[in-house]
């Protein structure tokens, strides 16, 4: 192949057989960790090169998830610092955790996909020889997993016009679908389907009542349909009663309106009497209104949770006796208080879950495939708008489901589109 000198506009493909030298991507560097929109930057930097086991994929579409939103602001992790202390020297971020696009080279032992294939890319990320996966483990518990274009050792995720990442992550794009459509809910909805199926003894099962937090969020548009597929009754948690309906169009049994409560964040001290008294009473009201839509006494199998700080406790309150509270994320914060009293006695479990193994993200892509589940884009965008829409993001200023800003695609008739 014949790279050519210059990078090609936004919006357009080279010829596969003409792979630019450099290409345009949205970077992040130290100097201007703070909020998103300053953060993110169009740069010029080197097209990368397939390893070998790595594909490349020139970007049609990019999905927007709050992990970047992290990167940006250079916490809780500063991922550059961390990507220089494993021997990267590359002094920005290239973030994008979900890509919809077209390979345009394999490198070395690349078996599975070839170039012209459409694709998307999970997000699951690990070093192959890592001894926790040669022993036939879970890989995304190894040592080395980590969150393809968010922490991964790899600096080039999908904020740009090409993208490289492992075989094993590169999986058929549905053909029913646009690029964006196809680009929007990998990483969510990989993520939703690890937490309500990947924890032994506590999947969803029929007639199970699960608790979606954020329902019209992408985490949450995704789980509902995932539960519901699987003959689940899935109850979203949201804050406003347009945001309630959504979830009931997408299959909920209905909704939780968070604002009509006000016991968020730490309890009192469970020494201190009358503070916990009148918490209990506001946690019991709010299992009240979740028994309102699916029958008195009848409490969640499964709680899905990514708030954290602001919810666990009242999450771990109303989980019923042998079920789970499982969570992926803190996104109100991560001093997240529990109970014991409830926790032991009632022997509940709660369950962290990150990214996704490559059987849990074949299996959400095979349901996407099918037309079972429906990415839910909320919102597309245009590339150079990327830290304007992680600022909206940050800000809950988005609109429902997922968002997406578009790469190789052509952004006309966006707005229509979105």
């Amino acid at each position: 192949m014949a790279p050519a000198n210059d990078a090609v506009p936004v919006g357009t493909l080279p010829p596969v057989s003409e792979i630019p030298a450099r290409m345009h991507a949205q970077v992040v560097r130290q100097d201007r960790f703070g909020e998103p929109r300053d953060a993110f930057r169009v740069e010029e930097v080197d097209t990368p090169t397939p390893a070998a086991g790595e594909v490349l994929i020139a970007v049609m579409a990019s999905g927007i998830n709050f992990n970047n939103v992290w990167a940006a602001r250079g916490t809780p992790v500063d991922v550059i610092a961390q990507r220089q202390r494993g021997g990267d020297a590359s002094d920005f971020h290239l973030g994008g955790s979900d890509a919809s696009g077209i390979v345009y080279a394999v490198g070395e032992g690349v078996e599975r996909v070839a170039v012209g294939d459409e694709v998307i890319v999970h997000p699951g990320w690990w070093r192959n020889d890592d001894p926790w996966i040669l022993a036939g483990k879970d890989p995304m518990i190894a040592p080395s997993a980590r969150i393809w274009g968010y922490d991964h050792d790899r600096n080039y995720g999908s904020f740009a016009q090409f993208a490289v990442a492992q075989e094993h992550q590169v999986l058929p794009k549905a053909d029913h679908l646009t690029w964006e459509a196809a680009a929007a809910s990998t990483l969510v909805g990989t993520t939703a389907y690890r937490m309500l199926f990947g924890w032994s003894e506590n999947t969803v099962q029929k007639d199970d009542v699960v608790l979606v937090w954020g329902g019209s969020g992408g985490l949450g548009s995704q789980a509902i349909q995932l539960a519901k597929h699987a003959g689940g009754i899935p109850v979203a948690v949201v804050s406003s009663t347009e945001k309630g309906e959504y979830c009931v169009g997408l299959g909920a049994a209905g909704y939780i309106d968070r604002t009509e409560f006000d016991h968020w964040g730490i309890p009192p001290h469970w020494t201190d009497g009358p503070g916990q008294k009148e918490w209990t009473g506001a946690a019991r009201a709010f299992g009240g209104k979740l028994w309102e839509i699916v029958g008195k006494g009848k409490n969640p199998a499964i709680v899905f949770e990514h708030p954290g700080e602001d919810t666990i406790p009242t999450s771990i309150f109303v989980c019923d006796p042998g079920g789970m509270v499982v969570v992926c994320a803190g996104t109100t914060g991560y001093s997240a208080m529990v109970d014991l009293r409830y926790h032991w006695t009632r022997q509940k479990r709660l369950q962290g879950s990150h990214g996704t193994n490559d059987e849990q993200a074949i299996a959400y892509n095979d349901l996407v495939r099918a037309g079972a589940i429906d990415p839910c884009v909320g919102q597309v965008s245009g590339f150079d708008e990327t830290g304007e829409v992680h600022q909206q993001m940050a800000d809950s200023r988005l609109s429902f489901g997922n968002a997406v800003v578009l790469v190789g695609a052509p952004t006309t008739g966006l707005g229509a589109r979105g």
